[in-house]
């Protein structure tokens, strides 16, 4: 049979030569064509007068802190409130057993009528001893002895009367009344129990009362933020500081709880290096609890303009923070910045860049220094308020 094979590929090969140098021919161009610029988008740094404002971490402390203590040793007759409840300046708490100490003050008292009377048959005999010495009728060591009596008796009086004023004392100290007002914790002792007084060395702890409102908040700040805030507020000196901060708790979103600054330490801590604050604050609901954490904001300069980026704008390059800025040729160049505090969802820039700089807000992982972009506008929005977790009952 004859091989037609041959004639086949024969033909083939032109067609086969052609396909290949089409290859070819789109490879070179493929190569020979610039890759695509880098999409980003681009934004003015939007313009804000906020404050110039700093953060710190604090705890709340009342202001009237009062450990309930036993006086007086005896047997707890008794418990007048209940644990947790809020009670007011002069509120009875507790009660010793009083019969121990109102014999105490009734034996008093008697000693004292008895001396009282002592002092009156002395009076009456060193007159009549007065009288007598006129006539010589006794000698001078016996009116001596007289006036020595009269003497001993007056002194006697005065000592029984301060054992009756201790005894009385000591009576109403087995009333244990509140000294201030406030939330009161729960009782340390139970009824019956036997409690010992101040007078035996150590007294018994009956209870603490913590003052609710109003309410403070002590934190620590270092010396740069203390003179820059002295700066801002030459008064802060004087007793009569009034000023302004906000605070917001653990888990809330905004700083909504409003107080003024009252107190500054009057030394820096040698250790620390830091100086503590106190602010004052209205509490008529209780949320607020001494010990609780919480974060102050304080104002350190007046109010004024301020440029605002988005986070996401923000890079790092080891401990520097920079963002890139496209020059007229549309070439990223990176600006490093000093950032500032969260304002609406935006992080404000304190120095680094300028209101007409083009900063790339998105697509910063696709940017290189030196590189040119293809650039998009876009807009800088503040951010939605977050609000806290809610849980569905």
């Amino acid at each position: 049979m004859p091989n037609l094979s041959r004639p086949i590929l024969m033909a083939a090969l032109p067609l086969l030569a052609l396909t290949i140098s089409g290859c070819d021919e789109q490879e070179s161009q493929a190569k020979a064509a610039p890759p695509p610029l880098p999409q980003v988008t681009v934004a003015l740094p939007m313009k804000k007068v906020v404050a110039d404002e700093e953060e710190y971490v604090g705890r709340f402390v009342a202001v009237e802190s009062v450990e309930v203590r036993a006086r007086v040793s005896g047997y707890l007759d008794a418990i007048h409130f209940r644990d947790g409840q809020m009670v007011k300046a002069g509120d009875r708490l507790f009660t010793i057993d009083r019969r121990p100490f109102q014999t105490a003050l009734d034996r008093a008292k008697a000693q004292l009528e008895q001396a009282k009377a002592n002092l009156a048959f002395a009076d009456r005999d060193l007159a009549r001893g007065r009288s007598l010495k006129l006539d010589s009728t006794i000698t001078q060591q016996t009116l001596d002895q007289r006036i020595q009596a009269g003497r001993v008796a007056e002194a006697t009086v005065k000592a029984q009367e301060a054992e009756v004023a201790q005894a009385a004392l000591d009576l109403a100290y087995t009333e244990l009344k509140s000294p201030v007002s406030g939330r009161i914790g729960d009782r340390r002792v139970s009824v019956g129990n036997l409690v010992t007084g101040a007078t035996n060395g150590s007294s018994t702890l009956l209870a603490t009362i913590q003052s609710t409102d109003p309410i403070r908040f002590e934190f620590t700040w270092d010396e740069t933020a203390y003179l820059r805030f002295l700066r801002a507020h030459p008064d802060a000196r004087g007793p009569g500081m009034k000023a302004p901060v906000k605070l917001k708790l653990i888990d809330e979103q905004t700083f909504a709880h409003e107080g003024h600054m009252d107190f500054i330490d009057n030394a820096i801590d040698r250790s620390s290096g830091a100086i503590r604050g106190r602010v004052e604050l209205p509490n008529p609901d209780g949320t607020l609890t001494p010990g609780m954490f919480a974060r102050i904001r304080i104002a350190m300069a007046p109010p004024a303009e301020t440029l605002l980026v988005p986070d996401t704008a923000i890079g790092t390059e080891q401990v520097q923070k920079l963002v890139y800025v496209l020059d007229a040729d549309n070439v990223a160049r990176p600006r490093y910045v000093t950032l500032g505090r969260l304002v609406d969802g935006l992080r404000s820039i304190k120095s680094g860049i300028k209101a007409d700089d083009r900063v790339v807000i998105k697509g910063l992982m696709r940017v290189r220094p030196g590189v040119k972009v293809a650039p998009q506008v876009g807009a800088i929005a503040t951010a939605e308020p977050v609000l806290p977790n809610t849980r569905n009952e």
